[in-house]
C-alpha cells in the first residue's frame, strides 16, 4: 500500500477484543484499510448476501498470470469530482442478484472492512451503486459472527468530524496530481 495519512493498524491488545460482537444500526461509518479508505459510510443490509462498494470503472489486467483489477471509486456520495483508483486481485468473477431480482456479473475482491474497532476480511463485489444512496452497502455474510443490526438506529458508532472528512477528501483529491 501506499503512504497514507491514516493509521488503520491494530496493537496486539486491540486485536485480542476484537473478536467481540459489535452492534451496528442500520446505516454505519467503516473503512477500507487496503483501499486506503479511512471514512466511508454504509448501509448495513442483512437482506444483501454480499457487500459491494460503487466502482465506476473496473478494467481488468494480467499480473504475473494472475487477474488483477484496476478499479475507479468515487468514495464520497454525490461527489464525483473525489475519485480515487486502486489495482487488487480479482478473487472471482460471480453472477449476483439485486433487490429488483436483476442478474449482474460482477468482479469480487477480497478485502479488510474496518469498523467499531474491528477488522476482518470479506468479499465484495463491484458495481455501480450511483443512483444508490450510499456508496457501499455492508451485506450479511461479512457480518456473521462480526456484527448484530439494530434496524432502528443509525450511526450507532459515531461520525467522524467533518473536520476529518474534509482531511479524507483533501487526501483523496491530493493524490490527483
Amino acid at each position: 500500500m501506499t503512504k497514507t495519512a491514516f493509521n488503520t493498524d491494530k496493537t496486539s491488545a486491540q486485536n485480542a477484543a476484537a473478536h467481540a460482537v459489535i452492534d451496528l444500526g442500520w446505516a454505519e461509518w467503516l473503512a477500507l484499510p487496503r483501499l486506503d479508505i479511512p471514512y466511508m459510510a454504509a448501509k448495513v443490509d442483512t437482506g444483501a448476501k454480499t457487500s459491494c462498494i460503487h466502482a465506476f470503472a473496473v478494467e481488468p489486467f494480467d499480473k504475473d498470470g494472475t487477474t488483477w483489477l484496476n478499479i475507479g471509486i468515487h468514495p464520497i456520495q454525490n461527489n464525483n469530482e473525489v475519485e480515487i483508483w486502486r489495482q487488487l486481485p480479482a478473487s472471482e468473477q460471480r453472477v449476483v442478484r439485486d433487490s429488483g431480482g436483476h442478474e449482474e456479473s460482477r468482479w469480487v475482491i477480497k478485502t479488510e472492512i474496518a469498523i467499531g474497532g474491528q477488522s476482518w476480511s470479506s468479499d465484495i463485489t463491484l458495481t455501480s451503486r450511483d443512483s444508490m444512496q450510499f456508496r457501499m452497502l455492508l451485506g450479511r455474510s461479512a457480518m456473521a459472527g462480526n456484527a448484530r443490526v439494530l434496524p432502528g438506529k443509525k450511526f450507532l458508532l459515531g461520525n467522524p468530524s467533518e473536520a476529518t472528512l474534509n482531511q479524507a477528501t483533501q487526501y483523496w483529491l491530493a493524490e490527483k496530481t
